[in-house]
């Protein structure tokens, strides 16, 4: 975790990139004209594109420290799932006027970094609608259907090291040490603990693929009128090789209620996921493990963060107290109960 802490692609931002110089980029490589507007990001910087022949765009400039690989990764893996189902909703990869879905382009402020176009979803972010058990169910139908188009799919950088990996967790004891003790910080090293000596020497015998790792309800668009159908799942800057597991755990950790059983709410997509992409008993068996370690991974990961980068404060920490909350509410019912629920919600209840 070392380099994690030191390396620049999550210690520094990149220079701002201004309005004249994206007019520039989008005329240079795709001829197209129209106007921009900055949308927040962790590490790309993200420009979402009114053209002025009224198609609609999001333009993407890699931080400067992303490794090239990471990045042909990260397009590759859009344009392999659009070929096998060309009914997902995901971005479309624009090419260039090269005919390149992306490329190189030299900065204002001396830097090199990687310019890509990709179409843009409309739909309202999933956390500004009203949840149902209905719209659960639609995206736990759509996450499976992505993760079954990209079961086959392989890259040389498809296993880089990435902060946000669940498989990795007990490397962020780390950044633990960087922010203020109080009792939370204890509750997040122990649960790191119980970790890496419970769970993860199970992980090595799942099954493992690509998977998108970041289903958090910024990352979901859903149809504005039913406000149940998912019209878009965006943000591919987390995929990662791993357990195919950690990626229903994810979207899991932000899908808890405040009941005494907090998993209820997320049983309706668990239960869609599985009817789609079938879940072994040992994947279920650790569900619950690894939904808190991605709570714990959440309130860890943005606390160091916020620290870091004070002036992207609100926006690091917009999941933060939600996660601490779903956290404290999950370890309060026992890890035996949680496992006989999830697996009467799959169909496997008396199942070892």
């Amino acid at each position: 975790m070392s380099e994690v802490l030191s390396n620049p692609l999550f210690t520094t931002r990149a220079e701002a990139t201004t309005q004249e110089e994206v007019a520039s980029l989008l005329w240079t490589y795709y001829r197209v004209r129209g106007q921009a507007s900055t949308r927040n990001s962790e590490r790309d910087e993200n420009f979402h594109i009114r053209a002025e022949d009224g198609r609609e765009y999001v333009l993407k400039l890699t931080h400067p420290a992303e490794s090239r690989e990471v990045t042909d990764f990260q397009t590759l893996a859009l344009l392999h799932a659009i070929r096998r189902d060309p009914s997902l909703p995901i971005p479309q990869v624009i090419p260039r006027l090269d005919g390149t879905p992306y490329g190189p382009v030299a900065m204002g402020d001396g830097s090199e970094r990687v310019l890509r176009l990709l179409s843009y979803l409309p739909g309202q972010p999933l956390h500004q609608i009203n949840r149902s058990e209905a719209q659960r169910r639609h995206l736990g139908e759509t996450l499976a259907l992505l993760d079954r188009a990209m079961s086959d799919f392989a890259h040389p950088a498809a296993h880089h090291h990435l902060l946000w990996d669940i498989q990795y967790a007990e490397q962020l004891q780390s950044l633990l040490l960087q922010t203020p003790p109080c009792a939370q910080r204890d509750v997040l090293a122990s649960w790191l603990t119980h970790f890496e000596a419970e769970v993860q020497p199970k992980l090595a015998s799942l099954r493992r693929q690509v998977i998108h790792n970041d289903l958090n309800p910024h990352n979901v668009l859903v149809n504005p009128q039913d406000q149940v159908t998912t019209v878009g799942i965006i943000d591919f800057g987390d995929m990662v090789h791993a357990p195919l597991i950690d990626e229903l755990a994810v979207a899991c950790s932000y899908q808890l209620s405040t009941n005494p059983n907090p998993l209820d709410t997320a049983a309706p997509m668990i239960g869609a996921y599985h009817a789609v992409n079938p879940l072994m008993s040992e994947e279920v068996d650790l569900l619950y493990d690894l939904i808190l370690t991605r709570l714990c991974m959440t309130v860890t990961i943005t606390g160091w963060r916020a620290i870091k980068h004070p002036e992207n404060r609100a926006y690091i920490l917009r999941n933060n107290g939600l996660s601490w909350d779903g956290m404290q509410r999950l370890l309060a019912i026992s890890r035996r109960q949680a496992v006989a629920y999830l697996r009467e919600v799959c169909g496997m209840k008396g199942q070892a």
